[in-house]
């Protein structure tokens, strides 16, 4: 029942390249700085991730972007990073973009053994059509698009069948976790982190409070350890590293 590893590097050793990755986090905040690091430095490459989106230039996913380490995003957000739009529009990154909201549901689906669902989110437009693009080729036409989803009316209302996500791996961060794997979020840090700890078959969370078993009260917990294979602990700097993507102040 101890899923506490000694360091992150220890944490992610087997992923392999090529993995699926489901990974928690909105713009910077709740994200696994601290993993995708190590994940970095050792040099795992061909990543297919799942995230609402894929960093900024120079921390979070960026990280691994950059590096031209990540083959495939499925994400819902891609505007706050430069290189991920040149990396998509030069043909060298496939990206599947959905809605907000269906992204949520997909990995909570996966998560709950529910194969897929009907969303009436995209009815009408490409997402249920097909053409999206996905890749482009180097001259800038559309290598792979797309393809047309089913459609189902129910009370005389049209819905698109979604297909619910599950990944090899899932890196998350938590505030609170304990040796068992069960984890607490705090405020907007939770965000895609429960979905995606649900969604991976090995979860990977990295804890900014290790506490005992029995520490946290059941009713408090947001994601209980049966989803956890592994815990991190963070150090005090580790923990207190909370990047703001963008920080305005009153004249």
């Amino acid at each position: 029942m101890n899923k506490v590893r000694a360091g992150a590097a220890e944490a992610v050793a087997d992923i392999p390249d090529g993995a699926s990755l489901a990974v928690g986090g909105f713009g910077l905040s709740g994200v696994p700085e601290v993993l995708i690091r190590a994940l970095y430095e050792r040099g795992t490459n061909g990543l297919k991730v799942v995230s609402n989106n894929c960093g900024v230039d120079g921390r979070g996913l960026g990280i691994l972007l950059s590096a031209g380490r990540i083959a495939r995003v499925t994400g819902s957000y891609v505007g706050e990073n430069k290189e991920f739009a040149r990396q998509y529009l030069g043909g060298e990154l496939e990206v599947e973009l959905t809605p907000q909201g269906t992204l949520a549901e997909r990995l909570r689906a996966g998560g709950a053994g529910i194969p897929a669902f009907y969303t009436p989110a995209g009815v009408g437009t490409q997402v249920a059509n097909g053409g999206l693009p996905w890749r482009h080729t180097p001259d800038g036409t559309v290598a792979v698009a797309s393809p047309p989803k089913e459609t189902r009316d129910f009370a005389g209302r049209p819905y698109v069948l979604e297909h619910g996500i599950t990944t090899d791996f899932a890196l998350v961060r938590a505030w609170r976790g304990d040796h068992h794997g069960n984890l607490v979020f705090r405020r907007a840090a939770a965000n895609f982190n429960p979905l995606a700890a649900m969604a991976g078959r090995i979860t990977v969370a990295e804890v900014e409070e290790l506490v005992e078993p029995g520490a946290l009260r059941p009713d408090e917990i947001h994601v209980p350890g049966v989803y956890v294979q592994r815990v991190v602990a963070l150090t005090a700097g580790q923990a207190a590293d909370k990047p703001i993507e963008k920080r305005t102040v009153r004249p």
